[in-house]
């Protein structure tokens, strides 16, 4: 769903005072009973995870510690499997169990099931495909469908079983953003961040095709990938697994990458759709929106994965969202918009059976998750010819057949690597580097870390060149190459290289210093990192280690590894600093990416996809540490001015801010012509409205000419901004457009954006549609967004 921005909120249960056989009996939030009836015992279950498949959108919202009365003995983790088909069911119902009646249910589908506007005829195809399976299943193959067979009872992160019957193999779900996670022989590719900064669609689209291939290489049927979450906290833990603090860009990147990946029959996910910007409290928080800002309504302080109101109408009603979504939390979550249970827990298999039974979840809506999960399967050609699991998470070098999918990816991995790397800061054409004799180079971040590329649990250590953050959007590396082997390699014999101590850097023709900043997932901590960062200082006293380097030599290079933004206050504007690079988490070929940018095989191009501010304070939001609450509740007060929109709002002058690149040549922007209205065309509200193709129809063309005037050949990141009517009561600028323009030394190009009415519109919240302001819109082309170079007009 091209565009599509994540937002609502975490989760914060309603607490009712459920103590039947299996109803909810403790908790996050929980006041109700902690009592079970006769024959149930009160069991703490895994902590849940969200996700969503939209062929998929896999989502993940939050994580949450939840009891619920189940028969039999307490037990501290998932009490029971389902990898065994499910049994006959019983219409009997429980001793003790109260029933009550499936709240009324809106599918979105097609045919018998309901009416999903705007339908693709592929999406139609393959619904009618699986309607004919659909025909053919038990209630207890449909519930098996949609059930998990548990954390570690199958090869895949996610599994699913066989349905004999229609032939379906099962689903292999797979971590993650930047590769295939627990396998061998794959690619480790530079982080969504990076493929974010390198503002270049064909790449994104590159990037996600190599992955796709690698993903059903080894038989994997869903990569849980790509992350999409705006960066809204800049210390947030996860923020490098997507795309930066823009949505227009997040959606994009998200598209390229989506269409990458599918474009090699293997299905797609989003993750982290609702709002989950920080790692503190993820299992226990209430994000609270606005409808604006979601856009949605009166979301919060509800479980995301029991969300009516986000799940059924506006994902599958509004967005007409045809896919599947799936989490953790309770059996009738299902009512609500649940289609799926992974990795796997009892309230699925014979307790979803059960509530079919007993009334309180219709068999359409059964129905309807079967439809939805077997649909993604054939819309990519899953049911033809598709490779069987080849791996075992569980035994990444023992069981398995280990094949090789790296094909020829590690060359992908290094354009896109150089093609992300920003240049922020270069005195007199220091870079690139021309022919130095001596060269010191200096810092951890240079070299290998101490226990090998792997040698860290999901990459939770920072002792070497970082090339990617931590937790379960990481990959087994097949290699990786440092900065110093690299830089080594690409000087010859005829510089002399050497790793020193800072003081040692005096006499050197260059000194460049690699410091570095970590973060990751929460369930890991990192030198007191608990997944957020702490703050946005350079670890391992990188500060002092740039004072200390350019005390000693006049030509100090300083290359950031890094999950975000770092403060540069204390060494920016030192003299001695003559050049900044920032390299991001480049994956396995970190080295050789920022060496070719360093020597100048390659005219940097990367673009800041979020702002550097000269301090955390300055940022609309910060990540939430403490709280002394038991259900901390993260307000979302600062709307859509996150990031850029919040610095221009406020006035607050940014380090570097947001679309921001320095490049070895110069460009010069001129002969801008803006045509076109969005008339008065009403968008209807209601089901698929969001799809409707008057919304998306390009109704404005702006072109202009590039010039590039200086000597050098590159590529230029034209940037697009609209800044709608006051009346609109919107950020001063927003990102609508931008390309990768590739010229020759005193070549000129025209090039041509468009807008939709989408792109113009706002979210009428008293309408509940999408609306375009009637007014002025300002049209600004540059080369930043604080870097605007020319300026027009359109009237709606």
């Amino acid at each position: 769903m091209k565009g599509l921005l994540g937002a609502v909120l975490l989760c914060i249960s309603i607490a009712q005072a459920q103590q039947p056989l299996y109803g909810q009996c403790g908790g996050v939030g929980w006041t109700g009973s902690t009592t079970c009836v006769s024959g149930g015992v009160c069991t703490k279950l895994n902590d849940c995870e969200f996700r969503v498949s939209l062929s998929q959108l896999v989502l993940n919202a939050v994580q949450s510690v939840y009891s619920q009365c189940l028969p039999g003995q307490a037990t501290s983790s998932n009490p029971a499997s389902s990898t065994t088909p499910v049994p006959t069911p019983t219409t009997s119902v429980p001793t003790g169990t109260t029933t009550s009646a499936a709240p009324p249910y809106t599918p979105t589908a097609t045919g018998a099931f309901g009416h999903l506007a705007n339908m693709s005829p592929e999406w139609r195809t393959a619904y009618e495909k699986a309607r004919t399976a659909v025909s053919k299943l038990s209630l207890n193959d449909k519930v098996n469908l949609a059930t998990g067979v548990q954390w570690r009872k199958g090869p895949c992160v996610g599994n699913t079983p066989a349905i004999s019957s229609i032939g379906f193999p099962g689903l292999c779900l797979q971590d993650g953003p930047l590769g295939i996670r627990f396998a061998d022989k794959v690619t480790a590719f530079p982080a969504g961040i990076n493929a974010a900064a390198t503002f270049n669609r064909t790449l994104m689209r590159l990037r996600g095709s190599d992955m796709g291939a690698e993903f059903r290489g080894k038989g994997i049927n869903v990569a849980l990938a790509p992350a999409m979450n705006v960066q809204r906290v800049p210390a947030g833990g996860r923020n490098w697994e997507a795309f930066g603090s823009d949505p227009y860009l997040n959606g994009e990147a998200a598209y390229e990458t989506i269409m990458g990946i599918q474009s090699q029959g293997v299905q797609t996910s989003a993750k982290h759709f609702i709002n989950n910007e920080q790692e503190h409290f993820r299992e226990s928080s209430s994000s609270n929106v606005d409808d604006r800002t979601t856009p949605a309504d009166q979301l919060n302080s509800t479980w995301a994965c029991e969300n009516d109101k986000m799940l059924n109408q506006i994902l599958k009603g509004e967005m007409g969202f045809p896919g599947y979504w799936w989490a953790t939390h309770s059996t009738t979550s299902v009512n609500s918009g649940l289609d799926m249970t992974m990795p796997g827990t009892t309230y699925f298999g014979q307790n979803l059976v059960n509530a079919v039974n007993q009334g309180r979840v219709n068999s359409s809506r059964i129905d309807d998750i079967a439809l939805r999960i077997l649909a993604g399967w054939y819309l990519l050609k899953q049911d033809s010819g598709f490779p069987s699991v080849n791996f075992n998470s569980w035994n990444i070098n023992g069981a398995g057949q280990h094949i090789d999918v790296q094909g020829n990816h590690k060359q992908t991995a290094r354009a896109v690597g150089a093609a992300s790397t920003v240049l922020l800061k270069n005195v007199g054409g220091a870079l690139p580097l021309k022919s130095p004799r001596t060269l010191a180079i200096i810092g951890n971040g240079a070299g290998p870390g101490s226990r090998g590329p792997n040698g860290y649990e999901d990459r939770a250590g920072n002792d070497g060149v970082l090339g990617m953050g931590w937790g379960s959007g990481t990959v087994e590396y097949p290699y990786l190459i440092t900065p110093l082997d690299a830089i080594k390699s690409r000087a010859g014999s005829g510089t002399t290289t050497s790793t020193l101590p800072a003081t040692a850097a005096n006499g050197k023709d260059y000194a460049l210093v690699f410091i570095t900043a970590d973060g990751g997932e929460g369930y890991l901590t990192v030198e007191g990192h608990a997944g957020d960062r702490n703050d946005l200082k350079a670890w391992h006293n990188g500060d002092a280690l740039v004072q200390r380097v350019a005390q000693s030599n006049t030509k100090t290079i300083v290359v950031v590894n890094t999950v975000g933004p770092i403060e540069m206050e204390p060494w920016i504007n030192n003299t001695n600093v003559v050049a900044v690079v920032w390299s991001g988490l480049p994956g396995q070929e970190a080295g050789n990416a920022v060496a070719d940018v360093l020597f100048g095989d390659y005219n940097p191009s990367g673009r800041l996809p979020y702002t550097i501010g000269k301090a955390v304070r300055d940022y609309s939001a910060q990540v939430l540490y403490n709280s002394n609450t038991q259900v901390p509740t993260i307000t979302y007060s600062e709307g859509l001015n996150i990031d850029y929109r919040h610095f221009d709002k406020n006035n607050i002058e940014p380090r570097f801010e947001f679309g921001f690149g320095l490049s070895y040549t110069t460009f010069a922007y001129g002969n801008l012509r803006v045509s076109g209205s969005a008339g008065q065309v009403t968008v209807p509200s209601g089901p698929g409205t969001s799809l409707d193709p008057k919304l998306h129809e390009k109704v404005v063309t702006v072109t202009f000419d590039l010039t590039n005037n200086g000597t050098v050949a590159g590529h230029e990141i034209p940037q697009l901004y609209i800044g709608l009517p006051a009346s609109a009561d919107s950020p001063p600028k927003s990102l609508k457009g931008f390309d990768s323009v590739y010229l020759a030394a005193g070549q000129t190009k025209s090039v041509t954006m468009e807008l939709s009415r989408f792109d113009l519109s706002i979210w009428d919240t008293a309408g509940q549609r999408w609306r375009v302001p009637a007014g002025t819109t300002d049209v600004l082309v540059g080369a930043s967004s604080r870097d605007i170079r020319l300026r027009g007009s359109v009237t709606n």
